[in-house]
């Protein structure tokens, strides 16, 4: 299972047996207020509505597990891509090594804070995504989750979680909406090589020609710097994201699609609208 907390919402979902698809899926909102995503503040600001909310979606498509991912609001982790020539072949060296270098991308101590990483080849030796937040913030969602009878064996945030949905063989720029945040990645060959978190004070009514002004300085940063086009888009947490494909294609020159689509969905995912369900779905593919 996978299950997203939101700022406005719940949604949970199971992966089918045989993989490949999500069978079953639930969502129930969120008082305004209930979740306030944060890097550095108490997100969860009504734990007995966001407790409450959390059992009743997760009992009604868990079967009979009890693990789950969580997935977190992308304004309560910070990402970030980080280039070395090489890193220490044990763990935790590499890992001091990662944690030196983010002290200066961070509101908060790194010390008071857990970090998770990946490391890729890169053109000039090694690139790392780090994903950073306060242990005090990944704590509280996390005993949300223990206290409603389940276990959040891996936590990840929305926008990393959302592109195990995305298919990023050529040059992919992945975008996504929420109330709080514009995050966008931009993939090739099946490497992450630009993620952005932007605020977003639009929240999802945000229009095409917003959307594609808000990101036309990282897509002219990705065409300068690696000297490729974009290729494919792929847009979630949007209701009408064909509104913004004409802004997107006339900006890029190319090819704009949801990035949840049916496919990926069993025939029994309910009424939850697929723009909503990007951070649940890739999650459980990825």
């Amino acid at each position: 299972m996978a299950c997203e907390i939101a700022a406005d919402r719940v949604i949970a979902g199971r992966i089918a047996e045989k993989g490949g698809t999500v069978e079953m899926c639930a969502s129930h909102e969120l008082p305004p207020g209930c979740v306030v995503p944060d890097l550095m503040e108490v997100n969860l600001r009504e734990r007995k509505s966001v407790f409450g909310t959390l059992q009743e979606i997760l009992d009604s498509v868990s079967g009979r597990s009890r693990d789950v991912i969580a997935v977190l609001p992308d304004a309560s982790v910070r990402v970030v891509l980080l280039d070395f020539e090489t890193l220490p072949g044990k763990r935790q060296e590499a890992e001091s090594v990662v944690r030196f270098r983010l002290k200066k991308s961070l509101p908060f101590d790194v010390e008071k804070a857990q970090v998770s990483y990946q490391a890729q080849p890169s053109a000039t030796g090694v690139r790392v995504i780090a994903a950073v937040a306060l242990t005090s913030v990944i704590a509280d969602y996390e005993s949300a989750f223990r206290e409603a009878g389940y276990s959040p064996g891996v936590v990840m945030p929305s926008m990393l979680a959302a592109l195990g949905a995305a298919e990023g063989s050529r040059p992919t720029l992945v975008v996504k909406v929420d109330t709080r945040t514009t995050s966008i990645a931009i993939l090739d060959k099946q490497q992450l090589l630009l993620f952005r978190t932007l605020e977003n004070t639009r929240g999802v009514t945000i229009t095409g020609e917003q959307l594609a002004e808000d990101i036309y300085p990282s897509v002219v940063f990705f065409q300068d710097t690696y000297h490729l086009n974009i290729e494919q888009i792929f847009v979630a947490g949007l209701s009408d994201s064909g509104g913004a494909a004409p802004a997107l294609r006339a900006q890029t020159g190319a090819e704009v699609r949801d990035l949840v689509d049916g496919s990926q969905l069993g025939t029994t995912f309910g009424s939850i609208p697929k723009w909503r369900m990007a951070g649940v779905v890739g999650a459980l593919l990825s």
